[in-house]
């Protein structure tokens, strides 16, 4: 099977690689040229464990294959997916430019048939809207008769485990209209499923409703640990218990529920936006995820407050240790990261800032550039600083020596971002400590 994926950028890399290992001839399409060739060279742009291997492992095998020229290559593929960024735009709707250039230099070069696939994240009837355009194109070029079909197939990967999340799915969700879609897309996928088939075929429009649902779900449980975290403090309770007791309820579970400084990424604060817009567009207020948004927007600011009202808001000329910069651990990944609220923050009050990650340092300089200091491990970050400050529970940063470091800071203060600390440990070395919820 020869498959196409216009869009290397997460969905689009990791989607190409773990299709070629499991035999599948793949071609990723980009029309950044500087990518493609440090591509070919096997310079992952990204960091994701276990990514790199694949992709050099592949690119050996000459199963994956890279270009920018996707007219050379489109008419000897069975499947093009399309994977290209759906960004924002300033009232909150997907930004779609780049999905239907994709659809427009398909239907400008479409000589037989294959089915067309949207695996970006896009609003409920956009799929649709593809198949008009290049049903319109084609006609116009006089190819009234060629067939071609669309289907759906929204991507549920986590950063930082998408390479396990493609090779052993939940499910993999598919909206299609026919049968013939139906029958490639199952053998498409059936090397992935072999002991227990997770396909999940409905209607396009519900499988691109399905990924805003999904996502929004997740969202709203991190909210809703956070504001009770919030309240918990308020009234002497500890949050840790109470995710405890409520996640030994099977109908509650125990995933999401875990109080912080707030969600980001690349798919949940673009995705609530998103749905929100849609309803908006619809005639329907999407009251729930409004108060899920903002409770988040809220909950970036905790590490900021929490910081400034232990010093009693005199905080301009102190210096702060910043230990995680990505979204969330293993990933470099800094789209609406809690750390950059927080960082920004410190350096509008006149706090100087030194931050260590052990992925996204080149990532965060373009975010920050040279406004902080991007210290070589934790215990330099932490040198001299007056508080530290944990947005990101890396695994490196579990278990510090708490010896060294209450000898080299200046302060004494620890804000947990994540709660992955204990304060009664904390305390016995002479540190101040200040968690979520607790």
């Amino acid at each position: 099977m020869n498959v196409a994926i216009v869009g290397t950028g997460y969905v689009g890399l990791v989607s190409g690689a773990c299709f070629a290992e499991m035999g599948v001839n793949v071609t990723c399409v980009d029309i950044d040229e500087k990518k493609i060739e440090r591509l070919k060279q096997g310079i992952i742009p990204i960091y994701e464990p276990g990514l790199k291997p694949i992709v050099l492992r592949n690119i050996e095998a000459e199963r994956l294959h890279f270009t920018t020229d996707l007219p050379s290559i489109l008419n000897a593929m069975d499947i093009v997916f399309i994977a290209v960024g759906t960004p924002s735009d300033e009232n909150g709707s997907a930004d779609l430019k780049y999905v239907f250039e994709v659809a427009n230099t398909i239907a400008d070069n479409l000589s037989n048939y294959i089915l067309i696939v949207t695996k970006s994240t896009v609003p409920v009837g956009t799929t649709h809207k593809v198949k008009a355009l290049i049903r319109q194109r084609l006609d116009e070029r006089g190819l009234h008769n060629l067939d071609f079909d669309i289907a759906s197939n929204p991507e549920f990967l986590k950063e930082g485990a998408a390479i396990d999340d493609f090779m052993s799915p939940d499910r993999v969700v598919v909206g299609v209209e026919t049968e013939k879609a139906k029958e490639l897309m199952t053998r498409l996928y059936r090397p992935f499923v072999l002991n227990n088939f997770r396909v999940i075929f409905m209607d396009i429009l519900s499988s691109e409703m399905t990924k805003y649902a999904s996502n929004a779900m997740l969202a709203t449980r991190i909210s809703f640990m956070n504001d009770i975290a919030n309240l918990c403090e308020r009234v002497g309770a500890d949050v840790n218990m109470v995710r405890r007791g409520m996640g030994s309820d099977s109908r509650i579970g125990k995933s999401f529920l875990y109080a912080g400084c707030g969600y980001g990424g690349s798919c949940f604060p673009k995705d609530i936006r998103a749905i929100i817009k849609i309803g908006e567009d619809v005639g329907y207020e999407m009251k729930l995820l409004k108060a899920v948004e903002a409770v988040n927007n809220t909950q970036k600011n905790i590490l900021f407050r929490k910081f400034s009202e232990y010093f009693d808001g005199d905080i301009r000329g102190k210096l702060v240790a910043v230990w995680g910069l990505s979204f969330k651990p293993e990933t470099d990944d800094m789209r609406d990261a809690p750390s950059l609220t927080l960082i920004r923050s410190l350096l509008d009050a006149g706090v100087e800032v030194h931050a260590y990650d052990p992925a996204a340092m080149d990532e965060a300089k373009k975010y920050l550039g040279d406004s902080i200091y991007y210290a070589s491990d934790i215990y330099d970050a932490a040198n001299n600083a007056d508080a530290l400050i944990v947005p990101t529970e890396w695994k490196e940063f579990r278990l510090p020596n708490w010896s060294i470091l209450k000898k080299i800071m200046r302060g004494s203060l620890v804000v947990d971002g994540r709660n992955i600390y204990n304060r009664n440990e904390l305390s016995s070395y002479g540190f101040e400590y200040r968690g979520i919820g607790q």
